[in-house]
C-alpha cells in the first residue's frame, strides 16, 4: 500500500474514534502536541524514526512524555503506530486527521492571495466575506503576492476566483487590441 492510503486509513479509523467519543478537537490537539515535538526536535524524530531503536523501548519513553499529556486513546493510537512501523507517517496521519475534522465541522481551508499585508481588521473582513460567500466556515491562509497589483485571489480546492487588478488590466488589454482600428 502506498503511504497516503495508509495515513488516510489511520487517520479515518482515529477519526471515527475521536466522533464517538464526541474528542474531535481534543484528539486533534494532542496530535498536534506530539506532532509539534517531532518537528522541533530532530533528536526525538530521530529517536521515533531510527529502526535500531527497539520498539519495546521507544513505548516506554511515549508513555512517560506523553501519558499524562494526551488522552489515553491518541497515546494507544500512536502506540499502535509503532507497532506496525508506521510511525514515520505520523505527520501525515494528523495533517489528513486535521482535513476530516475540518470537513466534518464544515469548515474549509482556503488559498487567499493579496497584493499587500492585510491588518487583523482586513484579514477578517475577508475571512467573513468569504464564509457568507461560500456558505461555510472559512480558515483562510493568507499570502502576499505584489505582482497583483491589488484585489485579491481566491483558492479553494480546485476553484480560483480572480478578482486581481492584475487580471482585470489583463482583460482590459485584451479587449482593446482586438478592436479593429479604423484608417482615418
Amino acid at each position: 500500500m502506498r503511504d497516503e492510503t495508509v495515513a488516510r486509513n489511520y487517520a479515518e479509523t482515529l477519526f471515527e474514534l475521536a466522533l464517538r467519543r464526541d474528542a474531535l478537537e481534543e484528539y486533534g490537539q494532542a496530535l498536534r502536541v506530539i506532532t509539534d515535538l517531532i518537528d522541533q526536535d530532530p533528536k526525538f524524530r530521530l529517536f521515533l524514526e531510527t529502526p535500531r531503536i527497539d520498539d519495546v523501548r521507544r513505548k516506554e519513553v511515549l508513555r512517560r512524555v506523553f501519558g499524562d499529556v494526551v488522552p489515553r486513546e491518541v497515546l494507544n493510537f500512536v502506540l499502535v503506530t509503532i507497532d506496525k512501523r508506521r510511525q514515520r507517517l505520523l505527520r501525515e496521519i494528523v495533517r489528513l486527521y486535521a482535513l476530516l475534522v475540518d470537513e466534518h465541522m464544515g469548515r474549509e481551508h482556503v488559498e487567499v492571495t493579496l497584493a499587500r499585508h492585510a491588518d487583523e481588521a482586513t484579514a477578517q473582513l475577508v475571512k467573513e466575506r468569504l464564509s457568507a460567500l461560500l456558505g461555510k466556515e472559512i480558515i483562510p491562509h493568507i499570502r502576499v503576492r505584489p505582482e497583483i497589483l491589488g484585489g485579491l485571489v481566491v483558492r479553494t480546492g480546485d476553484t480560483i476566483y480572480d478578482g486581481s487588478i492584475r487580471r482585470r488590466m489583463e482583460h482590459m488589454r485584451r479587449r482593446l487590441l482586438a478592436v479593429p482600428v479604423e484608417d482615418a
